[in-house]
């Protein structure tokens, strides 16, 4: 579990062909002498992968065939840069918003406005991840913890903050880049709530709750 800040950029050394999919090989930053041992968590860009070893600033990690389909990292190389954040500890301070380092959909991104005033980056979704995105909810995208600005039909689009932009690989975005989408665990629990009552057969005593009664109320 991770709360989507991120903690140092990292750069991609090398992604090694192995008979389970790849082995990375990554540069800590800033994280070079933090507390990381075999077997740890680590959200690298969005995916929450495991520590297979660590040694001089830099940890490797398996990542299977699974993984690489579903994510960006299938089509990462040497020298890209990566979103880096240790898994949440039981004291830690929770600044953005639960993420579980799981892959929902990767995202393209539809437009971004360099303005440094107002600087927002809109990203296009498959149809299935957009019950899940909810205008001012929370969404993590590369492992970023990031409140929605605005929502389509099939876009999203991020106001992201002069912060955000130096400190994560956001500010290098472009047109047709693709991204790790992870939507909040919360709207992801409530929307398959309301799908599964929806197409419940059982006799309701009550009219069903709805998602637009939810976002009615403040709830989604």
């Amino acid at each position: 579990m991770f709360t989507g800040i991120v903690q140092s950029p990292g750069i991609l050394e090398s992604a090694a062909t192995t008979a389970a999919g790849k082995r990375f090989s990554v540069s800590l930053g800033a994280l070079a002498n933090a507390p990381i041992a075999h077997g740890d968590s680590v959200c690298v860009s969005g995916v929450c992968l495991t520590v297979v070893s660590v040694a001089a600033g830099k940890a490797h990690f398996d990542v299977v065939t699974e993984t690489l389909n579903r994510s960006t990292l299938g089509a990462k190389k040497a020298g890209d840069r990566v979103n880096l954040e240790l898994s949440l500890r039981g004291d830690s301070f929770v600044g953005g918003h639960f993420v579980q380092g799981h892959v929902d959909a990767v995202a393209t991104v539809a437009a971004v406005a360099e303005n440094p005033a107002d600087w927002r980056i809109t990203f296009r979704v498959p149809a299935a991840t957009m019950p899940f995105v909810v205008p001012k909810g929370s969404v993590a995208v590369d492992g970023v913890s990031m409140t929605i600005a605005e929502v389509s039909k099939e876009t999203f689009t991020l106001a992201v903050i002069p912060t955000t932009l130096e400190k994560t690989t956001l500010a290098a975005l472009r047109v047709g880049d693709q991204v790790n989408v992870e939507t909040d665990i919360l709207a992801r629990t409530v929307v398959h709530y309301l799908q599964q009552i929806a197409g419940s057969t059982a006799p309701q005593k009550a009219p069903p709750i709805t998602l637009a009664k939810l976002q009615q109320l403040g709830m989604a």
